[in-house]
Formats: structure tokens, sequence, C-alpha cells
């Protein structure tokens, strides 16, 4: 008797465990863990997770295991031993932390399918219910009017109709009709001298499989032979050729675009820099490496050359980048380096790309996976390095359940696999320099940019003085003569706002009245193009008004800028020049992104326009002007790392000025030019701003001299979310050591999202043991209210987002 542990697919405490279950006859050999599939569970058939297989159970009746939904294991070992380490890690349910690591086409959706129990006595059925019943014998759920659901929930519970849950795996293989031959090669010999001579071209087919006994896609034999499918229809009616379907991959990219590239003669810091990472290699071990360079100093080149050697070595390597924003340029650089051996995985992809990537990484057939966070769980089974581009960026940390942090992850697999991990970055978080520093991480540095061009010329531009002298454009008068000089000159410019939508808020001159969201507290934004003011929270909006609903002023007005406002006041001042705008609406098409980014680069426009997407990784040669529109909208945000991030987003979008042997500007314009973050960006001073802010965060107790974790409570009553978090902060003081600041309850930062009122309470300490049991017990204490009463508590133990 086999019998296998399963983790189902019910995210709640009494079912995050395992659960046994038998395993039929029939699957006794193949059944391996790592597998998923669909078992009973109460009245209902769920998905899960093969955690374990034993020989005994001590429960007496086990319900037998109902279907294997994969032919061989979707999780290796070592990635099942992650899921338990992350759920520890993020206090997350195991379910959680499996499903992660898939993608998303194989999490399974389920349909509740409704079928009659008397089908001899309609009668009894209420008269919305008895219309879907006149032809068929079962009804989704799915497919039932809003209106009619609570009839069809009656006779659900008077027991007239039963329900049966249908798990529908998404993941579907694309495949195209193939043919091939049914006979051996000496009758198809036969076959073809015995037809009549006006079948000249079933002869033609049947020569062709003389030669290519296999099966080939219809498609393809058609054009190689240059017939319609008549007479492959004809032979297969016959019985002589037999229809078939080929999987195929869906390509997201065309592999012939790419040229092949080959290595660049490395610089003396480059070598530095990649020798101790290629003797770890060498040694199988594990090691962190902080690679510490500034923009342009030659960072992917190391990469590729560690791959190189990694591959060389018989293993494989994942490369993360920050989301869409570095693929199209990067993928380049890997497949150009090698070809289809990479695999690339981020959201650009349809979920149908990304599941045939992800089955090429597990049937071994590439050995490097470019993507985003989640590429970090690529299911490779003898990594060789790990490496994570612009370590710095906050798209690394994953924001809903399971809350981690993709270097967490990466350092946990590199240990495993003893491999290296390194994490590049111009500039990097305080913690990971800190680390660094301490010698924790072992730091690498490059201090030049290649071919020794140097850093841009950086000017910080006092609008406040702009304003005073009378210019009220949203360009100063320097960065509108220095754009001037450069569309002059025939070189390309990039500006970057730092945000998006037409026009940040709309308020009324006369009263101070400003529309805000009427389910999330936050301000609404004025979208130009079609007149409406949206939350960006909750999606919600109405038309913008043209008086003011306190005061029925007319003295409306639109205030900050969005991308489609610079775009305007761009075409009355400079109307030769040619615009690309990069923006959330510009570039949710798929593919969007690449296309405008080529125009770019093929000169066809000589200003790139657009918000942090374009900050970092890009590299255009003729570009010698960058302007930054609004340096301080992010200083201004209740954020304890808004310094760290703006000076982070400054010096990233100064790098892409003056990369190759054209030297380079860049103008900030900002409100508050005194600020250390604005100063040592324009001196592209890393060392001076770690200095200075590591004071700060000393002095006020944050990271990296104090962990953080932030407790957020949510509920549609106000009172109840005050109470809970007020408890809960009570609680933690009394459990926790002296040492440890519990601050709060405090409102959120956003204070109410889609009807729901938010409080939040932050933890600050550095050795605390009862840290994790006291969140459990929380969680556990306030497991009937979150089911029962929508109450949602959610504990980040490492939040980025103060929000």
């Amino acid at each position: 008797m086999k019998i296998a542990s399963v983790i189902v697919d019910v995210a709640a405490k009494q079912t995050d465990r395992t659960f046994d279950y038998l395993i039929p006859e029939k699957w006794a050999d193949v059944l391996q863990k790592g597998m998923r599939v669909i078992v009973p569970f109460g009245p209902r058939k769920v998905q899960g997770f093969v955690v374990g297989l034993k020989e005994h159970s001590e429960f007496k009746k086990l319900k037998p295991i109902v279907e294997l939904l994969d032919p061989y294991p979707v999780l290796t070992e070592e990635l099942l031993q992650l899921g338990h380490w992350l759920t520890e890690k993020t206090l997350c349910y195991a379910i959680s932390a499996f499903q992660a690591m898939l993608p998303a086409a194989m999490k399974a959706t389920y349909d509740k399918e409704v079928r009659l129990l008397y089908p001899e006595d309609m009668s009894l059925l209420h008269e919305d219910v008895q219309q879907y019943f006149k032809q068929e014998d079962a009804v989704l759920l799915s497919g039932v009017h809003q209106d009619h659901l609570s009839s069809f929930y009656r006779d659900i519970q008077k027991g007239y109709l039963e329900v049966i849950y249908i798990v529908k795996n998404r993941a579907r293989k694309k495949t195209v009709k193939g043919i091939k031959p049914l006979y051996a090669a000496v009758q198809l010999q036969q076959l073809a001298e015995q037809m009549p001579k006006q079948a000249e071209k079933q002869k033609n087919v049947l020569a062709f499989f003389l030669k290519h006994p296999g099966e080939i896609a219809l498609k393809e034999l058609c054009e190689q032979l240059n017939v319609t499918q008549a007479p492959v229809k004809a032979l297969v009616n016959k019985g002589v050729l037999g229809e078939t379907n080929i999987e195929v991959y869906r390509q997201p990219y065309d592999e012939e675009a790419f040229g092949k590239t080959s290595a660049f003669p490395l610089t003396e810091e480059q070598e530095q820099a990649i020798t101790p990472i290629l003797q770890t290699i060498e040694e199988a071990k594990h090691d962190v490496f902080l690679m510490y360079g500034v923009t342009g100093s030659g960072k992917t080149e190391v990469y590729l050359q560690s791959i190189d050697q990694v591959l060389k070595e018989g293993k494989e390597a994942i490369v993360l980048v920050p989301e869409i924003s570095l693929t199209p340029q990067m993928v380049k650089r890997f497949k150009g380096r090698f070809g289809s051996k990479v695999a690339v995985l981020h959201s650009g992809l349809s979920s149908g790309e990304k599941y045939d990537e992800w089955r090429k990484i597990q049937r071994k057939e590439v050995s490097v996976v470019v993507g985003a966070r989640s590429a970090v769980f690529a299911p490779f089974q003898n990594l060789g390095i790990i490496i994570i581009d612009e370590e710095h960026e906050t798209s690394y940390k994953q924001e809903e359940t399971p809350r981690y942090h993709a270097r967490d992850v990466a350092i946990y697999r590199g240990k495993h696999h003893e491999c290296p991990v390194v994490l590049g970055s111009a500039t990097p978080t305080l913690e990971s320099f800190a680390r660094a520093k301490k010698g924790v991480y072992k730091l690498l540095t490059l201090r030049k940019r290649m071919n020794d061009s140097a850093l841009p010329a950086v000017d910080i531009v006092d609008m406040r003085e702009e304003l005073r002298g009378g210019n009220r454009s949203m360009f100063s008068t320097l960065l509108f003569e220095k754009m001037q000089d450069r569309l002059e000159k025939g070189e390309q410019i990039v500006l970057l706002l730092n945000k998006r939508g037409h026009s940040s808020f709309v308020m009324c001159r006369d009263c101070g009245y400003v529309h805000t969201c009427p389910h999330c507290e936050i301000s609404l934004t004025y979208h130009r193009y079609n007149h409406l003011l949206k939350c960006h929270y909750c999606g919600y909006e109405q038309p913008a008004a043209v008086t003011c609903p306190e005061c029925n002023s007319e003295h409306i007005r639109y205030f900050g800028t969005g991308t489609q406002k610079v775009e305007e006041e761009l075409t009355k001042l400079l109307p030769e020049a040619s615009v690309i705008r990069m923006d959330v609406d510009t570039t949710s098409r798929k593919g969007a992104h690449e296309r405008l980014l080529d125009q770019f680069a093929e000169q066809k426009a000589q200003i790139l326009l657009g918000t942090q997407m374009i900050a970092k990784g890009l590299d255009f040669p003729n570009v010698t002007l960058v302007g930054v529109l609004s340096a301080d909208t992010m200083l201004h945000l209740p954020d304890f790392r808004s310094s760290e991030k703006t000076f982070q987003l400054l010096t990233q979008v100064s790098g892409r000025a003056g990369r190759h042997h054209l030297p380079g500007e860049v103008v900030i314009q900002t409100y508050t030019p005194e600020h250390y973050s604005i100063q040592l960006a324009g001196q592209h001073d890393f060392d001076a701003f770690y200095q200075q802010e590591m004071m700060a965060r000393k002095m006020h107790q944050y990271p990296p001299f104090y962990y953080v974790a932030l407790v957020t409570v949510s509920h549609e009553e106000l009172t109840k979310v005050v109470a809970v978090t007020d408890k809960i902060a009570q609680f933690l003081r009394q459990k926790l050591s002296n040492n440890t600041v519990v601050l709060g309850p405090v409102a959120s930062p956003i204070a109410k999202v889609k009807d729901r009122y938010r409080y939040q309470c932050m933890i600050k300490y550095k050795l605390e043991p009862e840290l994790i049991p006291s969140l459990k017990f929380i969680l556990d204490r306030y497991q009937r209210e979150m089911q029962q009463q929508q109450l949602s508590i959610t504990v980040d133990l490492q939040p980025y987002s103060m929000m």
C-alpha cells in the first residue's frame, strides 16, 4: 500500500498541513514527489502538491487520488524545501509558496458544474432555474446570470441540484496539425506505383515520405512540396497517411533577429572584478558578491563572461533584471551571446509563452534564464551562478503573499547549489552596501566607465527661482536652451518625469477643494485624453468637473504635470522635434515597449519622454542630454527610504547620458535643491550619500541598523480596524523584549483603499526570538474573523513600500 502526503489548494490555517491519500495501483510506480494531483477534499475536488510518499498512515480510511496532472514532477526536491523555507520566512501558507514558483498558466482554476438530481420532475425547480435545463442536464455556474444565482443556491440547498467541482488546468500545450505515414517504405513504394497518372501530387507526397519517414507539420509539408492540402487529405481518407498533433513552442522572440556577438576584451578593473567570481565557480563554493560599478562601467560584460564559464562547466545560470524595462536590450545581449540556450521570463509575455519558456527550462533544453523576480524559482537542478542586476530595485520584492525578496531566495538557492550570487548596482541598497562593508558580502568595485568616458556634468536648477523670474513653463531656461542646442546638432534627449497620468490632481483655486476617490483616501488623477478623473488604486473614475462641487467656483485648475501634458508643451515650444512618449498608457499593449525603444534607437525621434521605466538599463550612443523635470516627487512620500529612492533614480537616469564618445550633460529641476540626496546625485557621489543616509538611519533606528516589520489591518468599519490594530500593538509590546520598538497603531499613509480602512503598526527590532511566534499567534487568533468578517491582516517582514 502506497500513500501520498499532499498539500491541498485551500489557503487556510486548518488546511495548512499535509493530508494523506491512497495512491491507486495504476500510478504506484509513476507518482513522484513534486507532482500535482487532483484529490477529493470534502464535497469537492481540488488540486494538490505531492510533498512526500510513505507506506503507512495513522488514518484508517483514506480516499484515493483522482487524477495525475503532471507526467513528471513540476517542483524539484530543492524547490519543495525552498517552499517550506518560504513559509517560515514570509509567514505564508505552504500552498501559496508552491504556487508562487510555477507560471500562472499552471495555477488551477475551478469551475462548478450543476446537475439535475431528478430530471424526471422539473417542476421542483424555481422557474429561473428551469430555463437553463430545457436542453442541458448540466450547467456551469460561471455561465449563470447574476440575477438567477440566488435561485440556483436555493435549489442546491433543497437537494434538487448537485454541484460537481471541476478542476481546469489552464496550461495548454500549443500544437499544430501533423502528418505521418501509416505504412512502411516498401508498401508506400507499391502504393505509389499503383496510382493513376492524374494523381501526380499524391505521388509526390508519397515520394517525400519515402525519404523522410517521420512525422511533419502539415503546413510545412505543403510549403516544401508546393501543393495544397487536397492531395494530403485524399491520402488521409485512403488510410495511407495519419493525422497527428505536433507540440510546438510559442516563440516570444524571433531567434533569427539576434546577431551572434562575442566577448569583449575586459578592462583592468573588470578583470579584477571577475577573477574572484571565476574562482568561486571553479571551486564550486557559495559566496555573495556585491558588484558596485558606476553606470556604464560594463557590469553586463562581466556577467556574460561569468555565465560563459558556468556553461563550460556544464552548469546553469539565472539572471534577474528589474521588470519589463530592461528586457528588450538585455535579451538582445544574452541571446546574442548564448543563442537558443536562453529562456526569457517577464511580465510582457502571454501566460502561454511563459509556460512554454518554463517548460524549456524544466526539460533542460536551455541553460540560461533571463527574467524578472519570479525567474529566481526557475527549476534548474545544477545551478552555477545567480546574478541580480540593479539589485536596489524595489520590484524584486513581492508585495502580495508570499512576500519574498528575490535576493533572499537567490542566496538560499546559492547555498544549496554551492554557487556564487552576484548583486550588481551603481546605487546598491544601504543594506547590501553595509553588508559588503562588514565583509558579509564581497565588494567588487568598478569606478570607471567603459572607454574611459567621463560621467556626465550635472546642473541642478532651482525651480522656485525660475518662477520668481517669471518663467511659468515646465522647462527651466537652462534646460530649454540645452534642448534647442541638441536638436540643432542632431543629438538625442531623454526627459524623465517622475510620475504618470496627465496632471496629478485637480484643485479649486478659490476654496482649495481637491477631488479625492470616494473609496480610497487618495486624490484622483486627471487623464486628458478621455477627460476623466481616475483613482490609481481601485480604478474608480468620474468625469472631470467644470465647476467646484464645494463652492461652485469656475477656477478649477490642474496641478502637477503628466507625460501627456509635457508632450503637448514640447510640441508647442519645439514644433520641429519628434517625441516618443513612454508611460503606462503607451506601453500597455504587448510588444509596445520594444517597438518604441527600437524607434528611438533608429533615431526616428529626437526626444524620449517617459516615467521611471526609462531610467535604467537603456544604452543609446546618441543621447547627450538628460533632463529630470521633477526630481522631488518621491522625496515627499511618507517612507523612510524616500531619500534613498530619489538618489537611486537620479543617479540611474543621469547614467543614460554620454555613454559613448559624445560627452553627456544632465539637468535636474527641483523645488528642494538643497536636499543632500539631490546634491550628491548631482555629484555622482554614492559614498558620501551612504555616509549621510546611514547617520540618519542610525539616529531614527531604521535598517540596516534595525530590522523592520509591518503589520497592516484593514476592514470596512473604522472602529473595528482601530480596535484590532490596538490589541495587536498591545500584545506585541507585552510579548517582545524592551529593546524592540512597537510603533502604532496609526492610519496607513493611504488610509482607505476600495472602501476599506487601513491601520498599521511597525516593529523595529534587532534580535527578537519572540517575534515570529508572536506574529504567528496573532494570525491564528484572528483566523476565523479573517474568513468570516472580511477582516484582513497582513504581515510584511521586510516592507519595501510603506504605503
